[in-house]
């Protein structure tokens, strides 16, 4: 696809999309993280005026970029809830989602939000730590492996460009490691600062876009 941006990490290739993924063909894998399912629920209780429906958006998108991606495997790298799993508004959606797409492996690295986090629940396989696939190590924390390129969340990187009032959703791309985006659109994040050779790529709508290097 032209918005999209193909590299080449520990020999493998990947696509970073601007849907806030990354995609492995060889696998037919993707990957997201941070997906902070009912956040906005949890802040609406606790008295902060936000208006509903953003966490049934989030699982539109998710349910888009699978399809569009023809993956049989979905990673998610941490912070599927933010918050208690029963009663929650979206539970059914989810499930409604799952029963759709029987044949689709989801695959989650706990985060730090997922204490609540149950695999039957939510027809999903937990990995508590970190999980191989081909040459990366997954993790949430995105901490440097010396044995192999580690994919990770958890930062919610965003790119700030000249010009533009607002900060973009944004790969960070380091040695040895990669920084995935947040894929909740309810999220803050940190304008990290980078290193020489370290580069960006922003999510501009469904548009992946290489920043220049430092």
């Amino acid at each position: 696809m032209p918005d999209d941006v193909v590299l080449h990490l520990a020999g493998e290739e990947v696509i970073l999309l601007g849907e806030r993924a990354l995609r492995i063909p060889r696998l037919r894998a993707v990957l997201i993280a941070d997906l902070h399912l009912g956040k906005a629920d949890i802040f609406r209780r606790a008295g902060i005026a936000l208006p509903v429906g953003g966490t049934a958006a989030d699982l539109k998108r998710l349910q888009q970029l699978v399809e569009r991606a023809d993956c049989e495997q979905l990673w998610i790298l941490g912070d599927v809830l933010h918050g208690p799993l029963h009663r929650a508004p979206w539970y059914s959606h989810w499930l409604a989602w799952r029963e759709q797409r029987p044949g689709l492996a989801v695959h989650v690295v706990r985060g730090n939000h997922d204490r609540a986090l149950s695999p039957a629940a939510l027809q999903v396989q937990v990995h508590e730590e970190q999980a191989a696939l081909g040459p990366f190590l997954l993790r949430h924390e995105p901490e440097p492996d010396a044995q192999a390129h580690v994919i990770g969340g958890h930062l919610h990187p965003l790119a700030a460009l000249p010009g533009l009032p607002r900060r973009l959703p944004a790969f960070w791309l380091r040695e040895r490691v990669t920084v995935l985006p947040a894929f909740s659109q309810f999220t803050a994040g940190v304008v990290p600062v980078l290193a020489a050779g370290e580069r960006m790529v922003a999510c501009v709508d469904t548009a992946a876009v290489l920043l220049p290097a430092r």
